[in-house]
């Protein structure tokens, strides 16, 4: 009992925390209402440049989700890979990481498929997937683990994309591994002993 008392919890990864938990809040008010504010705040589309909610929903798509098994879906692998890659990189940068990803996957759909709607952290998920594949890189090495994710998992959404309809968008999930692959190796590539001698 003595040793049980020694043990508490910490807040051990404050970006990944923070957005299961703001996620989760989104997602009991879409239930609440019955979807209508997740439609209004938390899916990107087409809408109107004259409204300012399109410019707040190409980043706020990211923490509405259409369902619950969509929501455990993407937090399971948050919560898994989240606080590794927040200790490794630091909060700050794994932030600046969803951002870019949410941004740059929302414009991208916005752009060039004006029929598709936008909902839920994938893209982000799979930024992640592809970020944690380059833990152990070292310059002028490509890693078989990230040469696996890739095939199994980038690959996966290009046939989905190609051969399968269905109301997943394979785009979002392709241009978030990307992101996680360019991040990835920039980041690790700084880090690594060739590059640190003169």
């Amino acid at each position: 009992m003595k040793n049980f008392k020694k043990f508490r919890i910490t807040f051990n990864a404050p970006v990944t925390l923070g957005f299961v938990f703001i996620s989760f809040a989104v997602m009991l008010l879409g239930v609440i209402t019955h979807g209508t504010v997740t439609n209004l705040l938390f899916v990107t589309w087409h809408s109107p440049l004259t409204s300012p909610l399109t410019y707040l929903r190409l980043f706020t798509y990211v923490l509405g989700h259409n369902s619950w098994q969509h929501y455990i879906g993407n937090m399971a692998y948050m919560l898994l890979l989240g606080p590794m890659l927040e200790e490794k990189y630091g909060s700050k940068k794994i932030l600046g990481i969803m951002v870019i990803t949410a941004a740059v996957t929302s414009l991208f759909n916005y752009i060039f498929f004006w029929d598709v709607a936008l909902c839920g952290a994938s893209g982000i998920v799979f930024a992640f997937i592809l970020l944690t594949s380059f833990t152990s890189f070292k310059e002028g090495e490509i890693p078989l683990t990230f040469i696996l994710v890739f095939v199994f998992f980038i690959g996966k959404q290009i046939y989905e994309g190609i051969f399968v309809d269905d109301t997943v968008s394979n785009l979002s999930h392709i241009i978030g591994g990307l992101i996680g692959a360019v991040v990835g190796y920039r980041l690790n590539r700084k880090k690594s002993p060739e590059t640190d001698q003169p």
